[in-house]
């Protein structure tokens, strides 16, 4: 054989070889966590996923470094059910914070006004003090726990020291800002400084102090931005900003398209929201900066991720998440799908993604495997380590189920759902219909395919019933003080009064003219 030839034939295995050799960097002894949680954060509220509107090159710069699990999921369409997902490794069905804590449940629902068919049951109104949670399973292997920011969890005797964080900056009962995005802030656990001062930027320069004082030992920092929650709020110059950006874009003549519930909001057109996504992106970019100057974004392991989507209706009506359906609250992919990014220096997770269905559960168990710490399958009993997914191996099929028994804020319907492969199963406990999507070929949820796919419809149907059902999950009843024509008139209300608001509202705020009168907020009292 010429020896060109042979060349030929052994420069691929080489190259190959060569390849295997350094995909990775050797594991460093110290292996650090720093975990970024968003508040209602949409999956299509970043500039790398095409947002004509937000600007995020420091979530981007991330998201280049990290793997992207284009099929990441929120354990709940609502905060407090995700939030203690994350924490426990456990589903809403099992921990039982089924919705966020401090809405009412029974026949108070009915002090809601919304005249609805069903009562909704009764939710833990804390996190579980039984259960070892993320950060007392670090802990307990000599990590320093850190939290800042919105915790939700429950108050006295429920916070996030109760529950394994050394230090607590900011978390607190509340579920969102009380004294909004500037200071005064009016949290308990957040004392002031100066006036107007940015609430994320804050939380990010206690997190990044927290890192510089500790980077000589193992620990897990737990970045908890209230951002990008209602109240909305930035200041002017980034108002202006924005109103220019989207009046160049083009701004549609209506805003809002109704739902079941509530209208939906069908464009990111909101200069205000936008503002305050940028403001969380900077504050996230100091955070890195601070990791990068001390040397540790060589040895910590990042996960950014959202407790539920971007808030289309409901609330602030903030943005949209098209093409996929719905948001925050809702049974839909808007609600449940969420930005979800890992990155792990050593493994060189650089520029890669991932498609395999992946939710919140699991990051618990990652984080333990990534740390070298041995599993706890009796704790994180519905999540399952990523690992493999990150070496670019795989993991066995399996189906991701979600229960949200209850209405809600924004919009949404009582349900459960189970995905398994591309099939999206949805069970609505008002007149137990069914919605059967197929997600490769449908992302939108626009075809409902349940009569069409009967064998595929029952068998979800019978896995997600033995799941919950075997945990004992709670379910709506049936209100016998229900009025149909009371309903009606109210949906009515919305349809009309509720959706000449919002659409009045949007104009006002993409106007030159736009005014808070309130100093914006307060923002104006330091410098933007």
């Amino acid at each position: 054989m010429e020896p060109k030839s042979y060349l030929k034939i052994i420069k691929p295995f080489f190259l190959l070889i060569s390849s295997l050799l350094f995909s990775c960097h050797k594991a460093p002894q110290q292996k650090n966590v720093l975990f970024i949680l968003a508040d209602d954060f949409g999956y299509y509220d970043m500039s790398f996923r095409g947002s004509k509107l937000y600007e995020t090159p420091n979530i981007d710069k991330l998201a280049k470094a990290s793997m992207v699990f284009n099929n990441g999921y929120a354990a709940s369409q609502i905060c407090s059910p995700s939030r203690a997902s994350i924490l426990t490794g456990k589903s809403p069905a099992r921990h039982g914070i089924t919705d966020w804590i401090g809405v009412p449940t029974g026949a108070d629902w009915r002090k809601k006004n919304r005249h609805s068919k069903l009562l909704p049951p009764n939710y833990n109104n804390h996190l579980p003090h039984q259960y070892t949670t993320l950060p007392e399973a670090l802990k307990q292997k000599g990590y320093q726990t850190f939290f800042a920011g919105k915790w939700h969890l429950g108050g006295k005797n429920s916070t996030p020291i109760d529950h394994g964080f050394d230090i607590n900056i900011g978390g607190y009962e509340a579920g969102h800002p009380r004294g909004g995005y500037f200071s005064p802030y009016k949290n308990p656990q957040l004392p002031d400084r100066s006036n107007g001062e940015n609430l994320s930027m804050r939380l990010a320069k206690e997190t990044s102090n927290f890192i510089k004082t500790h980077q000589d030992k193992n620990f897990f920092a737990f970045l908890s931005f209230y951002a990008v929650h209602g109240p909305i709020e930035t200041t002017h110059k980034k108002w202006k900003k924005y109103q220019h950006k989207a009046t160049k874009v083009g701004i549609q003549e209506n805003g809002f398209k109704m739902g079941h519930f509530l209208p939906i909001r069908q464009n990111q057109d909101n200069p205000i929201y936008a503002g305050l996504v940028e403001s969380m992106d900077n504050a996230i970019g100091e955070v890195l900066k601070t990791l990068k100057q001390t040397g540790a974004d060589k040895n910590t392991i990042i996960i950014f991720t959202s407790d539920n989507g971007g808030v289309a209706s409901g609330d602030a009506f903030a943005t949209s998440n098209l093409p996929l359906r719905g948001g925050k609250g809702y049974q839909f992919e808007g609600g449940i799908k969420e930005p979800f990014f890992i990155k792990v220096p050593w493994l060189n997770t650089s520029s890669k993604q991932s498609n395999v269905p992946v939710i919140n559960t699991d990051l618990y168990p990652t984080i333990l495997d990534l740390t070298d710490i041995q599993l706890k399958p009796k704790e994180h009993t519905d999540g399952i380590s990523l690992l493999p997914l990150l070496k670019n191996n795989t993991i066995a099929d399996r189906p991701l189920i979600w229960h949200y028994p209850h209405y809600g804020n924004q919009g949404g319907e009582p349900s459960s759902i189970i995905r398994q492969g591309d099939w999206k199963l949805i069970y609505y406990y008002e007149d137990e219909r069914k919605e059967l999507y197929n997600l490769k070929n449908d992302i939108q949820e626009t075809i409902n395919l349940s009569t069409t796919n009967q064998t595929i419809t029952k068998k979800l149907e019978t896995t997600l019933f033995q799941y919950l059902n075997n945990l004992g999950a709670k379910y709506p009843t049936k209100d016998p003080l229900y009025d149909a024509t009371l309903e009606a008139t109210h949906l009515n209300n919305i349809a009309t009064k509720k959706l000449a608001e919002l659409e009045k509202k949007r104009r006002w705020l993409l106007n030159p003219n736009y005014n808070p009168k309130n100093n914006w907020w307060g923002s104006k009292q330091t410098k933007d």
